[in-house]
């Protein structure tokens, strides 16, 4: 009996015992934003937004594994595999795939992060089977050859090098580290000098072996696409991989981590010989599973979010201390963090740390104004779908969301999830997260008298 809610496909391949199940998560009106999902036999899941009125195609593959799956001794496979799978198949060499999206002109690419990795191409609609092909063909059918482990372990150590020559970027991970110490979030998704160099062909092999089969993965594409056309696609080039080793198997469920450990009034320092000083001072925040996550985004646009920002007002209109000054969220499984970023002159340091700590302390105590947060909730509202007006990043939503969230929301809920955040839920949130004792970054040219002070910030 097929459940409510699914339609039955034809069976295609006699190891498919099983059947595919296909449902409507979104409807949208003419077909216009209508979200579809089918679970083939084997775990993988596909889901497709259907945009008739665009003539691009964005084509994704999500895989259930980042840098927090990684032991001490592995940390950087992930995004080493990720560079691997890009340098030739059993069918492509790296040229074959580069030259296939590029004959086109399609855009290809990847990321990964703590929790997951994607792969993904962007093409006109009319290439969209050439997209899936080349795309599938590099998950399901990487070689991982030994003498292309060691190619491109020196483009992933200039990877490194670049990194570490951008203290803007390269402090997020100092205050990760600080707010995790030795845990899997605490340590940089790149890897290290030294744990790069220790990886092997034949352990990334046996990481690919395990975290690349179908129940790990979800297929996302958004655009002018029709949806049974790209599940037919997926699932013949799965196929002729081999790919479905138990057509029985169910797919993962999301990732629900383990508790954790996060410090407090923790300072750290890195000294480089920088122009500006760059410093992260922050504490924990929520899981991106937290309904308050909502509020907290609101919160988060009226501390750090704009131009009328709190702190942008504070730090840069009125006193001129800092060029970047912002606040931002981060979500993870069980945890999360918040975290206000500022680049400011090295002699600047202790007064930019000042204003930010005095007015997260005075939003604690206080809140924000109703305007403040009726501001907040009309910048968050518009730039959420402004950030979607594009095909890439409906498929970066939905792919997204089936795979940590294992439901899909449509833009008008979020806009209301949005729109229902009342003043009270905001002043709440504010004195949990912002109560609390926040621990601090920093990587700059810090004489030993003004490093001696940085406890001050977070005292």
């Amino acid at each position: 009996m097929t459940p409510r809610g699914f339609k039955a496909t034809a069976r295609t391949s006699s190891e498919a015992r099983a059947v595919a199940r296909t449902q409507t998560l979104i409807k949208g009106v003419s077909g216009i934003g209508t979200v579809r999902k089918t679970t083939l036999p084997g775990g993988l899941r596909i889901v497709t937004e259907t945009l008739p009125s665009v003539r691009s195609a964005t084509f994704g593959i999500w895989a259930h594994v980042g840098s927090r799956d990684e032991t001490p001794a592995l940390n950087g496979a992930t995004h080493y595999l990720e560079h691997l799978l890009f340098k030739g198949t059993t069918r492509r060499s790296a040229l074959d795939i580069s030259s296939a999206l590029d004959a086109v002109g399609g855009e290809m690419n990847a990321f990964t992060a703590k929790e997951y990795t994607c792969y993904y191409a962007r093409v006109l609609d009319t290439d969209l089977p050439l997209a899936i092909d080349v795309v599938c063909d590099m998950l399901t059918g990487s070689l991982i050859l030994e003498d292309d482990v060691n190619v491109e372990r020196g483009a992933i150590l200039e990877e490194i090098a670049m990194t570490e020559d951008d203290p803007g970027d390269c402090v997020h991970d100092l205050f990760a580290h600080t707010m995790f110490g030795d845990n899997p979030l605490g340590r940089p998704v790149l890897g290290t000098v030294d744990t790069v160099n220790a990886l092997t062909a034949d352990r990334i092999r046996r990481f690919y072996k395990k975290h690349y089969d179908p129940t790990h993965l979800v297929v996302a594409a958004a655009g002018n696409i029709d949806h049974n056309k790209v599940v037919r696609q997926v699932r013949a080039a799965f196929e002729k991989a081999g790919a479905f080793k138990n057509a029985e198997a169910a797919p993962i469920a999301p990732r629900d981590g383990s508790r954790t450990i996060r410090t407090a009034g923790r300072v750290e320092l890195l000294g480089r010989k920088t122009e500006q000083a760059h410093v992260v001072l922050g504490m924990p925040g929520l899981a991106r599973t937290d309904d308050r996550r909502w509020a907290l985004g609101v919160l988060n646009t009226a501390l750090g979010g704009g131009m009328s920002s709190r702190l942008f007002q504070e730090v840069r209109e009125k006193r001129g201390l800092a060029y970047s000054v912002y606040s931002y969220t981060s979500g993870f499984a069980d945890c999360g963090l918040f975290g206000v970023y500022a680049g400011c002159r090295p002699s600047q340091v202790h007064d930019v740390l000042k204003i930010c700590r005095d007015e997260l302390d005075h939003v604690a105590e206080h809140g924000l104004s109703d305007d403040e947060i009726g501001r907040a909730i009309g910048q968050l509202r518009g730039s959420t779908v402004l950030g979607l007006e594009d095909t890439g990043a409906l498929m970066n939503r939905i792919g997204k969301s089936e795979l940590c969230w294992g439901e899909q929301m449509s833009v008008d809920d979020m806009l209301a999830r949005i729109a229902s955040v009342t003043p009270d839920d905001v002043r709440s949130i504010a004195r949990e997260i912002l109560g609390q004792r926040p621990s601090l970054s920093v990587i700059g040219p810090l004489k030993d008298k003004q490093a001696s002070r940085l406890n001050e910030a977070v005292a």
